[in-house]
């Protein structure tokens, strides 16, 4: 057997063939923590801001170029880094660099996104504070990432969990809870000029604000503040969550299984109403598609957050019920005349009121779900419905099941009675929460027609020969008309905008855009994250801290778990550990009429609220009177012809944060922009997802990952401790068992080769696999480019100050000219190849030293932002005192471009019968001399009638005979 699925990483070298001056993995560790110390120390990637205390050196870059580059936020973890984290980090620092020697002003930083669930469940199972683990964590990887090289402003580093950060955060929070959004104005703003409108009878309250009904004036105090919270961006309302009673907690959708249970623990979870804190983010729906077009962001990214959106038009209709009107938004009203039964998401409000005490007469056992009763049916159906998840609910390969109410509705257009049913194939969180099911035009409720016995009538001609089944082509409006209004005949637009002038004229509905987009739920039942800066007063209604009370700490507790439950009880309510600090919870305040008694806010914010903004608190880390100083952040992130909307000029991650991590920080990047503090209106102009690195990973009979370096390869069967296991490739991480460390492979070759072989694997959105064999190939190209320099013997310098022969000089500039092109465009695969062909030949035409110092500075050069470290060394070998991180990258020559000779082809009545080399700037004249002086031509032509000659300069010649 042999060792082959081994991931570890083998000596490249036996140490007595080392010469004494050789690049090893010992000399490059040398280097690499020499020269990082020398950049700690010198501060080398230190960008000045144009004010304030980060502002020294600014002079110096004054009147260049500056570039703003990020990573997308890491959250420091126990495990510290595997080989696939870097991916995205070298890039940005390669760019960075790239950038630097090009004279930008270039701020790259790293911080850490640190609030969390990991955190707190590891105090939770081993009561160590949350606060110990995380910045334990954060030190493991400062560590990992210093000595990979990265040119970060250490300066602007900062955790989201530092005070001092989410003091702003908490400030930011109640902006956008003091703003309210201005419809006719198409922006947020202040909501102190909302009550001032209202005060002054310039304004009324907006639709659904209130719900008294009465005019403004004569409301009450505790009720003009009710109708102003409904306006604000940030409100509390009852909201439908993910209820994990086992865990103690409510859990987003992307922590809920497919079937329904909490990815953490494996409990049941539920969908039930809870009061929870609100975000207005569909406000802002319009805006943030709008202004996709305008950033520079993968297709596939922007396609995403569009449909994340989900931009509709339609209509409102209004069906009566027994309960009240019945509510339904459809991107098709022009189907209203074949509504034949009404669905209502379990969740929906109105259920209660439309279950009836017993089941009507006539009614289908198959409609009842076995219940002698619509209450006991129904009450069955919405338990056995908030056990599911939304992505469950949703999966159109599902049988369809429901029950009926007992209530009837009204179809507006048809005046004929439907069932009205509850059922788990509508969400509460998409629309109104109720449908008109047309079982003609939409295959979902074809399939609960089928299984319930339903009528279909269609109101779409299909083609003919239709086999039967929903049908959502093209067609004629049929069967629908009443004694006021015909769409028969018409197209989907004429029959949308007949119905809905007569739904309008006739009081059941109206036109309408809606979202697939949802309020962001702001709310978490946990310790670990953000307090909110909200009291409530003896009214119950909320009340914003003053600034001067921020930052709203944590208060110091040993018992971090919420309340857990036993797994099934659907009937209990969070209890956050916050709740349980009845000092802290209960506090008197002067709010500026005196000392009052108030409660706090128990809820804490969600882990996505501190990389919310934290793009902008780079730029100023240490301010303590704003978030950020305006003049900074114009010039950073200001618009320019470049950027019309401004923004972090490239900002790398993952494509799993394509939707809600971009969209939450698009919001509130928007909200502060809009309210005067921000010139840029989008936070990160151009947006690269680097792709995954992947690894072999292997299974035994079990399924079971097993440890990937323990496994033996014999053949094409692998075993670990003697059984035989399977082989996938898999997305490297510790479930799959299949890590590799960074530090592995510092030890082994140096972080340069590490560098070097994450960026010639492939583009940098490209995914890769993992061989830690393969390393060895950029490593010895490391030592190659290091022989150019230096002799392995003696440790000598030995470059030559001797011009370079022209064939290798013309070499040079086209190498010069591709490699800061593939910097630029972000392929850096293809700037190493380009070095490695150069250092190649140089190798070539110098195998014992003196090769021209003009040629070996410039790969030095050009291999900076890829292998900085050697690069630095060899600079300084070569005589120069300062570090190369600011030295400018060599320019092409143009006239070096263009070779001097080329070939042409020479045809004879179009057949290459000859290739003639001409100098590069010959005329047609030239061409055709030398395409006759060639004896081959000369042959094919003796005898014949040129009738004809076309000559191409650079391109071809050809003979017409």
């Amino acid at each position: 057997m042999s060792s082959g699925a081994d991931t570890r990483p083998a000596n490249p070298e036996s140490p007595a063939d080392i010469p004494a001056h050789r690049y090893t993995a010992a000399l490059a560790g040398q280097i690499e923590t020499a020269w990082q110390r020398r950049w700690m120390d010198e501060g080398t990637f230190d960008a000045p801001n144009p004010v304030g205390p980060l502002s020294e050196g600014f002079d110096r870059v004054a009147i260049g170029r500056h570039t703003y580059i990020m990573d997308m936020f890491p959250y420091p973890s126990g495990t510290g880094l595997h080989v696939g984290h870097p991916l995205g980090y070298i890039g940005t620092d390669v760019f960075a660099r790239f950038r630097r020697m090009q004279g930008d002003n270039v701020l790259h930083t790293m911080g850490f996104d640190a609030f969390g669930l990991p955190a707190e469940q590891y105090a939770v199972e081993t009561g160590q504070h949350p606060r110990v683990t995380t910045y334990g964590n954060i030190e493991v990887f400062l560590q990992q990432l210093r000595r990979l090289g990265l040119g970060h402003d250490e300066r602007r580093r900062f955790a989201t969990t530092d005070p001092s950060y989410y003091r702003w955060t908490q400030w930011i929070f109640l902006q956008i809870f003091n703003s309210w959004y201005d419809t006719d104005l198409d922006k947020a703003r202040p909501i102190a000029e909302l009550i001032t409108e209202l005060d002054a009878g310039e304004r009324r309250p907006g639709p659904g604000t209130n719900a008294t009904g009465r005019p403004w004036s004569e409301l009450s105090e505790t009720e003009k503040r009710q109708v102003v919270d409904n306006h604000r961006l940030v409100y509390r309302s009852d909201a439908t969550v993910n209820w994990a009673p086992g865990l103690g907690t409510v859990l987003s959708n992307e922590e809920v299984t497919a079937d329904g249970r909490s990815e953490r623990g494996n409990f049941p979870v539920f969908r039930k109403p809870l009061p929870q804190w609100n975000m207005r983010i569909t406000a802002y729906a319009d805006r943030l598609v709008r202004d996709l077009d305008l950033i520079d962001w993968p297709d596939k990214v922007r396609a995403m957050q569009r449909n994340w959106i989900g931009r509709s038009t339609g209509a409102h209709v209004a069906f009566a019920s027994p309960a009240g009107d019945i509510e339904v938004f459809t991107t098709r009203p022009d189907t209203l005349f074949g509504a034949t039964y009404m669905v209502l998401a379990p969740e929906h409000p109105l259920v209660p009121s439309l279950t009836t005490d017993a089941w009507p007469a006539d009614t289908p056992v198959t409609w009842t779900g076995d219940a002698l009763t619509p209450p006991v049916a129904v009450e069955q159906y919405r338990l056995a419905a908030s056990r599911r998840s939304e992505l469950d609910r949703q999966a159109g390969d599902r049988a369809k099941t429901g029950v009926f109410t007992g209530s009837y509705a009204i179809n507006p257009v048809t005046g004929a009675p439907v069932p009205v049913f509850v059922a788990d194939y509508v969400l509460m969180g998409y629309g109104t929460g109720a449908i008109m099911a047309v079982p003609s035009e939409d295959q979902r409720d074809w399939d609960f027609a089928e299984v319930y016995g339903l009528p279909v009538v269609r109101t779409v001609a299909p083609p003919e020969g239709w086999d039967g089944g929903a049908y959502a082509g093209e067609g004629a409006r049929i069967n629908s008309s009443n004694d006021e209004v015909s769409l028969d005949g018409l197209d989907v637009a004429g029959a949308k905008a007949r119905i809905i002038e007569w739904l309008e004229a006739a009081g059941r509905g109206r036109g309408a855009v809606t979202y697939r987009l949802r309020d962001w739920l702001f709310s978490r039942q946990r310790y670990w994250g953000e307090p909110f800066p909200i009291v409530y007063d003896e009214t119950g209604l909320p009340v914003a801290l003053p600034e001067s009370m921020l930052p709203v700490e944590l208060p110091e507790t040993d018992d971090f778990s919420p309340k857990s439950f036993p797994p099934d009880d659907a009937d209990s309510t969070p209890e956050p550990p916050l709740g349980r600090l009845g000092d802290w919870v209960e506090v008197e305040l002067d709010l500026g009429d005196g000392p009052k008694k108030y409660r706090r806010e128990t809820n804490t914010m969600p882990n996505w609220a501190g990389s919310c903004w934290y793009e902008l608190r780079y730029l100023d880390p240490n301010n303590t009177e704003r978030p950020v100083d305006p003049e900074i952040e114009h010039y950073w992130m200001g618009p320019n012809a470049d950027r019309p909307l401004g923004g972090v000029e490239l900002y790398v991650g993952g494509v799993e944060h394509a939707v809600l991590h971009l969209l939450y920080a698009r919001f509130w990047h928007k909200v502060l922009y809009d309210l005067g503090y921000l010139t840029s209106s989008e936070p990160f102009h151009k947006l690269i997802n680097q792709g995954y690195v992947q690894a072999y990973a292997y299974r035994n009979a079990d399924g079971f990952a097993v440890q990937a370096d323990e496994v033996v390869e014999d053949g094409e069967r692998f075993f670990h401790d003697g059984a035989e296991v399977t082989r996938e490739n898999g997305k490297m991480g510790k479930s799959l068992k299949n890590v590799t460390t960074p530090d592995e492979m510092y030890a082994a070759y140096g972080a340069d080769t590490l560098r070097l072989f994450e960026m010639f694997t492939g583009p940098l959105e490209q995914d890769r696999t993992w061989d830690t064999k393969a390393v060895v190939g950029p490593f010895r190209q490391l030592q190659r480019i290091w022989r150019v320099v230096v002799d392995e013997q003696t440790g000598q310098t030995h470059v030559a100050d001797v011009p370079a022969p022209d064939e290798l000089n013309r070499l040079l500039h086209k190498t010069l000219h591709a490699v800061r092109e593939s910097y630029e465009a972000l392929r850096f695969n293809t700037a190493i190849a380009r070095i490695i062909e150069l250092n190649n030949a140089v190798g070539a035409g110098f195998p014992n030293g003196g090769a021209p110092r003009a040629i070996a500075e410039a790969i030095v050069l050009m291999l900076a932002p890829l292998a900085p470290h050697i690069s630095e060394e060899l600079w300084s070998r070569l005589g120069h005192p300062s570090s190369l991180a600011w030295e400018t990258m060599p320019q092409a020559d143009p006239a070096l471009l263009v070779d001097d000779v080329v070939e042409v082809p020479v045809q004879v009545n179009g057949k290459v019968r000859a290739v003639v080399q001409v100098p590069a700037d010959a005329d047609t004249d030239a061409l055709e001399a030398a395409a006759r002086a060639d004896e081959k031509i000369a042959s094919a032509l003796d005898g014949r009638d040129v009738r004809r000659v076309v000559a191409v300069p650079g391109r071809l010649v050809n003979f017409v005979v």
